[in-house]
This record gives structure tokens, sequence and C-alpha cells, in this order.
């Protein structure tokens, strides 16, 4: 089993950047995200227990998950959040181990966005460090609207949505503040890059 750091923070904090730079230098870079986008894929059991669970109108006609609308309705509704949580979230875990166990890095990076305290004791025990990659919240909302558009609005009540820095902190190993130039990220990434190295 290699040495295993999870890469969390807020949303538009800069994870896939520190990731991608990881990548670059070598290291087996696993997305949470992509693997729930696959096992909710047609034909799987997780996309089967959300039509059953959340219902069959989130499921588009050709067989697709219509994640638009599923993310709307959880965000509004926090009995139908937890039913998800309770669908995804042991298959995501389970298939993160697997795929850790078969990487033939030096170290893996496993970027989790949602992971907590909680979990990383519980579920994510296996996990050897967290690196915890924040910005400040004016910069996460301005970086959502040029992303994908959304409002001012939309924007600051998907960060408030999150765990915050201090709630995040205490799973922390290592804290990488994202708040200046993108040549700045990503020369802290490099350097954590060489302290993971030197660990694994």
């Amino acid at each position: 089993m290699p040495f295993c750091v999870a890469v969390s923070g807020g949303i538009a904090s800069g994870k896939s950047t520190v990731c991608a730079v990881f990548a670059e230098c070598g290291a087996t870079v696993i997305d949470a995200d992509v693997v729930a986008r696959e096992l909710v894929a047609p034909g799987q059991p997780a996309l089967q227990d959300i039509a059953a669970q959340l219902g069959a109108c989130f499921i588009l006609a050709d067989g697709t998950l219509d994640r638009a609308a599923l993310r709307a309705h959880v965000f509004r509704d926090p009995v139908a959040k937890q039913a998800l949580e309770r669908i995804l979230h042991p298959r995501i875990q389970a298939e993160l181990l697997r795929q850790s166990r078969q990487a033939a890095s030096a170290y893996v990076a496993l970027a989790i966005p949602l992971l907590s305290p909680e979990s990383r004791d519980a579920a994510y025990a296996w996990i050897n460090r967290v690196l915890v990659v924040e910005a400040p919240q004016e910069l996460q909302t301005a970086r959502i609207g040029a992303r994908d558009g959304s409002s001012p609005e939309l924007a600051k009540a998907m960060v408030a949505a999150q765990l915050s820095f201090a709630e995040r902190l205490p799973m922390a190993d290592d804290v990488l503040i994202n708040d200046a130039s993108l040549a700045l990220l990503e020369d802290w990434a490099e350097r954590l890059h060489r302290r993971y190295l030197r660990m694994a």
C-alpha cells in the first residue's frame, strides 16, 4: 500500500491545480469526483439506488443521471442529501482504497473535497496525511462565477454550504492557503511533493 495523501478543501480553492502539479511530478492522483461520476454511469447499482430512493425523475431519457437537477434538489433538501451520501460515500471510499492499493507511484494523492474530520478518523483511517487547500471566501465566489457562470448569490451559498476552514483545520497535517498567484501555488505544491516523497 503506497503512502496516501488526501487533498481536501473548499470549492474553487485550488485543489485541482495542486493535484495537477502532483501528477506532473509523477504521483498517482485519484479524484473522488471522477470516481463518483463513474459510479452513477448507466447500469451501475448506485444509479439504480438513486432512482429508487430519490426518484426516477433524476434519470434522463438516455439513462444518464441528471446531475444538475439532483445537485439542486439535494442542495435544498438535507434529507435527500443524506440519502444520496448513504448511497455514494461507501462506494466512493471502497473504490478509492482499491485504486490506491493498485498504484505504483511512491505516493498517491486523493482529491476528496468532502473529507471531514469524522470520515478521516473512520472510513479514511488508512490515509497517511491530509493536505487542506483553502482560499478566502471572496476569491472562492469570484472563481465559481468565472468558472461556471453562477450568480454571486449562488456562489456564496455554495461556499457557505461546505465545511468552513475552521471545521477542516483539525484534520489537516498540511495547510496551503491559495490567495496569491498561480505560480506561487504551483511552487508550494512542488515543495509539498518533495516532502511527500521523503515521507513515502
